[in-house]
């Protein structure tokens, strides 16, 4: 007899993380968007721009989920000309998915100006790496190099008016993991936290552990 898997505790951030591109709170017109290109992808660049929390990273990786992309993931502060060499090198191959390489660059307003130099052909007909979609995301876009700019969509992702909306989510997630009918002023919580769901979510965790 096979002994089950164990299975390990995942932070809220991890556990409530949305897993379809509806499922997002607020981020009416990104969904929008990305739900009308998850049903007909192409071979594109995005840059999604917005204050930290607010979803980018998870966005990119529920639309690579939705269109079933094999996944390659660049790591804040570690996108230079050579980690965008070894990228498009893996993304020559046939995805083992059979669909879309989907490469994941995250905090791209901190990519080294030779990395930003790379991707120039990278992302346009003259080095176009096949059946791959690039997803970059910043928090602001200013220190980007324009000609990089004019070669991505980019999309904003606003947390203005969301506190109202999030409280509303933090109090199911309060009331499904146990909570009691004294739980924090939610509104507030989202409001001190600049409407950032990971900051929300893992203050709520905190506030149901002292209960």
């Amino acid at each position: 007899m096979s002994t089950p898997p164990l299975a390990f505790p995942a932070s809220f951030a991890e556990k409530y993380r949305p897993v379809t591109i509806a499922g997002f709170i607020g981020l009416e017109k990104a969904k929008k968007i990305m739900g009308k290109f998850a049903a007909h992808p192409y071979q594109s660049a995005w840059l999604f721009v917005g204050p930290p929390g607010v979803g980018k990273t998870s966005m990119a990786q529920t639309l690579a989920s939705e269109i079933g992309a094999e996944v390659h993931h660049v790591p804040s502060q570690k996108c230079n000309a050579q980690a965008i060499e070894d990228v498009c090198r893996m993304c020559a191959y046939v995805p083992l998915s059979g669909g879309f390489h989907l490469v994941i660059v995250d905090e791209a307003d901190r990519m080294t100006p030779a990395a930003q130099l790379a991707l120039l052909s990278k992302l346009d007909a003259t080095a176009q790496s096949p059946n791959t979609i690039w997803i970059f995301t910043c928090n602001e876009s200013g220190s980007l190099e324009p000609r990089f700019l004019s070669r991505c969509r980019v999309i904003e992702f606003s947390s203005y008016g969301m506190a109202g909306d999030i409280a509303e989510y933090l109090n199911k997630v309060w009331h499904a993991e146990g909570g009691n009918g004294n739980g924090p002023d939610l509104v507030r919580l989202a409001k001190e936290s600049r409407n950032n769901v990971r900051d929300c979510l893992m203050r709520l965790e905190v506030e149901l552990m002292a209960l």
